[in-house]
């Protein structure tokens, strides 16, 4: 298996756990008692707080902050600039059994670019949270969320609309 892949600047702490075959962009700071998987890839000047968990077929694009404790399982896709907030969760399989090995059945979630979900959230896999949505703290989504949409609750539904800053807003931002 190949060296993890390290760009100059990058940052990481004596806990962490970089295994071989990672790819971590350069500029990103990666803190106490995180653990990248071999087929992780982690992009340029992005923040991994302490705790965070990145499973093989995880890619975190530039400029993402990730909160901590969370974990991010095979096949969560985060655009740039995606911010998650601490103790999110993220899952992939629809209806796991200890006793029954599902790994043929991962569905994928993918968060557009400048997204935020706030702390405590749940995500269940296979759905896709939309360019500049914002997901509000402990909102449990099961289902897309539009982009630039504002969702909260559990299930989660849709609030209002935000902008590309975040501030709440009448109408869909264009």
């Amino acid at each position: 298996m190949e060296e993890a892949q390290i760009y100059p600047g990058v940052s990481i702490h004596s806990t962490a756990v970089i295994d071989r075959g990672a790819k971590i962009g350069a500029g990103t700071r990666i803190w106490h008692f995180c653990h990248l998987m071999p087929g992780a890839r982690v992009g340029e000047n992005c923040i991994l707080g302490q705790n965070v968990f990145v499973d093989n077929q995880v890619s975190i694009g530039n400029g993402c902050k990730v909160q901590n404790n969370v974990s991010l399982y095979n096949g969560v896709d985060l655009e740039e600039d995606v911010f998650i907030g601490p103790s999110v969760v993220f899952t992939n399989v629809i209806n796991p059994r200890a006793f029954i090995e599902r790994k043929q059945e991962f569905k994928p979630t993918k968060v557009q670019k400048g997204a935020s979900i706030g702390a405590n959230a749940t995500i269940v896999c296979g759905i896709t949270i939309g360019t500049y949505a914002f997901v509000g703290a402990g909102a449990v989504v099961t289902r897309n969320v539009p982009a630039y949409a504002k969702v909260a609750g559990s299930p989660a539904r849709q609030i209002g609309w935000v902008d590309k800053e975040g501030n709440s807003v009448d109408n869909q931002p264009v």
